[in-house]
């Protein structure tokens, strides 16, 4: 009773295996109960958190058996591995971040050149490139008509 109170909603309802008393009387001797001790799909946060109610109702009650210390120990390689898979995405989501900031510091940096009149002054690589065609449409004969409609 103790491992489906505390498990909530991990935890099965418990079944108990009975036996017959020397009174007629039916006595439990025996009982289990299943639970969920699955990480949670893409959600560490919630496996940690669903992990820690597995531990403690696998220690629920005053005298654990072998099975009930497993499966605690079971949900206690479930919590590392969801703090490790934490730790991943809090670095993946601090690398994205700070890709993103870099970006729009480039961006505003590029834009504050478009601004100054010193920076439009010098050529961008497509300038180059176009004045490189240029130069050699001049160099064709006939080209007159070209270097106008360039020009």
């Amino acid at each position: 009773q103790a491992h489906a109170a505390v498990g909530g909603g991990y935890a099965g309802a418990p079944s108990f295996t009975y036996t017959r008393g020397p009174d007629g009387q039916r006595y439990a001797v025996a009982g289990e109960v299943s639970i969920d001790t699955g990480a949670v799909a893409n959600d560490p946060q919630a496996t940690l958190s669903k992990m820690d109610i597995v531990v403690r109702a696998a220690l629920s009650p005053a005298e654990p058996s072998a099975q009930d210390l497993r499966v605690a120990a079971q949900a206690q390689a479930q919590k590392v591995q969801a703090r490790v898979d934490l730790a991943e995405l809090q670095r993946s989501e601090a690398a994205v971040a700070q890709t993103e900031r870099a970006q729009a510091s480039e961006a505003a940096e590029s834009a504050e050149r478009g601004r100054d009149p010193a920076a439009s002054r010098q050529p961008s690589h497509s300038s180059a490139a176009d004045l490189d065609l240029y130069r050699r449409t001049a160099e064709l004969p006939d080209a007159a008509p070209l270097i106008d409609l360039l020009g």
